[in-house]
């Protein structure tokens, strides 16, 4: 989702071909090793298979919000809460979410971990509207998908917790048009489909 929110408010066109995980087709391992989700394979050949990396490259194309931000000591800010997202919180996330696939310690205690980088997200969240000022920019989007899963995993323990910032915020992520276009249902690619090529509403959220 991250990396279709970069691709839209960037406005840059793609053919999309939705996959099923559990019934990976050839032509995606074709392209990517790892086979995962989001890969986009630019006009010159070139592959991306990493989803920060595929928002980096859409903004680096046009960033109209600022995302990136221009501020040297705030972008390295949004760079390292960004990261931790990723090595620190989504390993627990995902244990928590889905407890059934691993067998080291308990659902309780991945989201009690977990939760440790949400109550962080709070408190920075007590001093603006969004993690890096009143503006949303690269953090927000490339976390919010993340606390998102994390949320309604168990909305309503989530919504006991005294994260009132954190729980407006993510409201607010969710609420948002551009959310929404990037989230409509598509039915999964086929080699036999009809090429899908989706022009972003940059403009969704103006």
């Amino acid at each position: 989702m991250r990396a279709r929110m970069a691709l839209a408010i960037s406005g840059q066109a793609c053919e999309l071909r939705e996959v099923e995980l559990g019934n990976r087709p050839d032509e995606l391992r074709a392209v990517s090793e790892k086979a995962t989700v989001p890969v986009l394979v630019l006009a010159e050949g070139r592959v991306l298979d990493e989803s920060l990396e595929v928002m980096l490259w859409a903004l680096g194309q046009h960033d109209p919000e600022g995302w990136l931000l221009e501020d040297s000591t705030g972008r390295a800010a949004s760079e390292a809460l960004i990261a931790r997202c990723d090595v620190e919180f989504k390993p627990h996330l995902d244990r928590y979410k889905y407890s059934n696939r691993y067998e080291d310690v308990g659902s309780e205690d991945h989201r009690e971990l977990a939760s440790q980088f949400l109550r962080d997200l709070d408190e920075q969240l007590l001093q603006s509207e969004f993690l890096f000022g009143s503006k949303r920019s690269l953090a927000d989007i490339a976390i919010g998908p993340f606390v998102r899963q994390f949320a309604f995993a168990d909305r309503e323990w989530f919504d006991e917790q005294s994260w009132a910032c954190l729980r407006a915020w993510l409201n607010s992520f969710v609420a948002s048009p551009l959310f929404a276009q990037v989230m409509i249902k598509r039915r999964p690619w086929r080699p036999d489909s009809e090429a899908l090529v989706v022009a972003w509403d940059e403009q969704a959220d103006s």
